[in-house]
């Protein structure tokens, strides 16, 4: 009972936590053309209002958009003022009013001017701005390493798994499938950031194109079908603990319809519903309401991965403490060995961080999200695959049979035979 409450109040944090792929200053670039579309209509309809009308027009100042604020129509002399726009001033400032007067040549110049009374400070913006840019600088290098060495890796595990056969069975094909989706979720990364964000001169928050929306919707595949194998992982552990003899190659195909058809059928439904409904910019908006459609079954993954993840660590407590002559000190060293073990494997650190509230800076909690997820990849790697006992064995006896000097002459000595 303990555990389905604990598990079920994590599924509620997660539910309210969301990492925004779109940059923050996004956020005004969309409030703004927001506002302007209003202007605009409100200026169309008093166009047409006063078409309609047969009376003469009087001096003044007409409706008017200066790209921060929409002006209402003036007679000469009056003073307008409106509100600076919420996401253009500090968290802490008040409202603040911009007045412009209407004059006989139009409208004057705001008073106070919106760099003063909605900006920062000359010097502390331009310092603020630079360490902001630095820090996604930094960022964004520490997670390229941390993608690209786990491509790496995940791609020497292939490899070594491919190449030797005596290896293959259903626990490593599901390792294979595992590593492929890492892979995918790696060059994924590396795509969406060269689509979106390699050109700085390009307005990526406004930007709408067949390029941009294909890399979203590539990403947000790889990202779920790479927990879904993490889900995959997580059942066959707890399969093969809970059943002895169970027929494992055939659960395999199970296993591949959830790995790989749930996340196809999902994102097809997805791009269908975005393309008729939400067609506007990149699709990587995570306000959207359609967002829900990915959102839910990575958060399924994630619950039911934690829920596996308790029931596996309650099943070795009990299976270590009947194991015979064996101290405490031994004892916590296997039960710590194997619950670590299982960590990547099964992606909780993505519970620990939902855990975390969201009014904790943003800055500490983006860098660890991206560092341990892009390196990801690269510790189930080591771990279960060059750390792998029979991996080891394999290449060691391989290492043998080319060094052995007497191995080689009968290798050369042998007559060559036909492959069957």
């Amino acid at each position: 009972m303990d555990f389905s409450l604990t598990a079920a109040v994590c599924l509620l944090i997660i539910t309210g936590h969301t990492v925004r792929s779109t940059h923050p200053e996004c956020s005004i670039v969309l409030h703004l053309l927001q506002k302007e579309n209003e202007c605009k209509v409100k200026m169309q309809s008093v166009a047409a209002a006063s078409l309609s009308h047969s009376s003469n027009k009087t001096a003044g100042c007409v409706m008017e958009w200066d790209g921060v604020s929409c002006w209402p129509a003036a007679s000469e002399g009056e003073i307008v003022s409106v509100h600076c726009p919420p996401p253009l001033l500090r968290p802490e400032t008040p409202p603040v009013l911009i007045s412009r007067t209407c004059t006989v040549g139009g409208w004057g110049t705001p008073s106070p001017p919106y760099y003063k009374a909605c900006y920062y400070e000359a010097s502390e913006q331009d310092e603020d701005v630079g360490t902001e840019k630095n820090y996604f600088d930094t960022v964004q290098l520490i997670y390229s390493v941390g993608y690209g060495l786990s491509l790496a890796a995940l791609l020497a595990a292939v490899l070594l798994f491919c190449c030797f056969r005596k290896l293959l069975c259903t626990r490593s094909y599901i390792h294979l499938n595992l590593f492929v989706t890492f892979m995918l979720r790696s060059l994924a990364v590396f795509i969406k950031d060269a689509v979106l964000f390699a050109d700085k001169s390009v307005d990526h928050c406004t930007v709408s194109t067949l390029r941009c929306k294909a890399a979203v919707t590539f990403f947000h595949f790889c990202v779920l079908s790479n927990f879904s194998w993490l889900l995959v992982e997580g059942l066959y552990l707890q399969t093969l603990l809970i059943f002895a003899f169970t027929p494992t190659r055939k659960l395999f195909w199970i296993y591949a319809v959830i790995g790989w058809g749930s996340p196809t059928v999902t994102m097809v439904i997805w791009a269908l519903l975005k393309r008729q409904l939400d067609s506007d910019g990149c699709w990587d908006d995570l306000q959207s309401h359609l967002w829900w459609i990915i959102k839910i079954p990575i958060l399924l993954s994630i619950f039911m991965n934690f829920l596996i993840f308790l029931n596996i660590s309650r099943i070795i407590v009990q299976k270590t403490k009947a194991t015979p002559n064996q101290s405490e000190t031994q004892l916590f060293r296997t039960l710590v060995r194997s619950t670590l073990l299982l960590i990547p494997l099964f992606g909780l650190h993505y519970v620990v961080f939902a855990l975390i509230p969201e009014h904790v800076g943003l800055g500490p909690r983006l860098y660890l999200e991206l560092v341990l997820g892009s390196f990801q990849g690269f510790i189930v790697a080591v771990l279960y695959c060059f750390l792998n006992g029979e991996v080891q064995k394999e290449i060691q006896r391989l290492m043998k049979s080319c060094c052995s000097p007497e191995t080689n002459m009968n290798a050369i000595n042998l007559p060559t035979q036909e492959v069957p």
